[in-house]
């Protein structure tokens, strides 16, 4: 039960959070009502990226601060390049809703939350426009650098709900981002033939397979039961990682790219 006092401190809280002037220098102030305080005392160790998946930028501001629809993004970015900060950085934006990565499981408290105007699957996934990615890249270095988060440590929404979401979506540029020292990327290992894994199959090997999608971060069980869940991981992986073939199914580019991306994540850690 929170007491009056408690009530109080909370509404303090709350008012000390409220947008004033952008964290970013570049950004313009559109306002939402819908953010929290950080919980557990957490801190930004994440930046995830989503698109609108919106018939426009309009309709998509609008929804980020309908208090009915208890959603909203530290920033917006549209087509041509503009940066809006709605949430301070400070708040608790509510962008991620159930997800994980590398044990966190209250992802919006750990996190800035970037969201991009794109239709996404509304118009088969538009590509990306360059100065639209260049906003991107600027506002994810300076976000970065501010709150000391590791380069690969910046994550699409569909990394940490592979269950749930599939955004920012195979266009997305991740390469150009990390040629920026932005998120991580490996170059994918090229499609051919040989044994794959997919959905029904079972066994050491697909145990194996969980457990290096473990070891990146992404929240899987390791059963050796390529189910359901094993499927929507690797199509969250082949997303971001091989996104010249998305299918779920592991086949030996995927496995092969995933041990490159181990490998030359080990090596940041070393």
């Amino acid at each position: 039960m929170v007491g009056q006092s408690d009530g109080q401190d909370i509404v303090q809280e709350l008012e000390g959070l409220k947008l004033i002037q952008p964290d970013f220098a570049g950004a313009e102030l559109d306002p939402s009502p819908n953010f929290g305080v950080r919980k557990d005392g957490k801190t930004p160790r994440f930046v995830i990226l989503h698109y609108t998946g919106l018939e426009t930028a309009q309709e998509a501001a609008e929804i980020l601060k309908d208090p009915a629809r208890e959603v909203s993004a530290h920033y917006l970015v549209h087509e041509d390049g503009r940066i809006v900060q709605m949430v301070s950085e400070q708040a608790r934006a509510w962008h991620a809703g159930k997800s994980f990565w590398k044990g966190e499981t209250d992802i919006n408290s750990a996190s800035i939350g970037i969201e991009i105007v794109n239709a996404g699957v509304l118009q088969d996934f538009p590509a990306y426009p360059l100065k639209q990615i260049e906003a991107v890249i600027r506002l994810c270095q300076d976000i970065t650098m501010r709150h000391q988060i590791e380069q690969h440590f910046v994550l699409a929404h569909s990394d940490i709900a592979p269950d749930r979401k599939i955004d920012p979506g195979q266009n997305f540029p991740w390469e150009r981002l990390h040629a920026a020292d932005v998120g991580h990327y490996v170059e994918p290992a090229p499609i051919k033939g040989g044994r794959f894994f997919a959905r029904g199959e079972s066994g050491q090997p697909v145990e194996a397979l969980q457990s290096m999608l473990a070891l990146v971060g992404y929240q899987i069980t390791i059963d050796g039961m390529f189910g359901e869940e094993t499927e929507s991981v690797v199509n969250a992986f082949q997303r971001h990682f091989r996104r010249h073939k998305v299918d779920g199914v592991a086949d030996v580019s995927t496995i092969e790219t995933l041990y490159k991306l181990l490998f030359s994540l080990k090596n940041l850690t070393a």
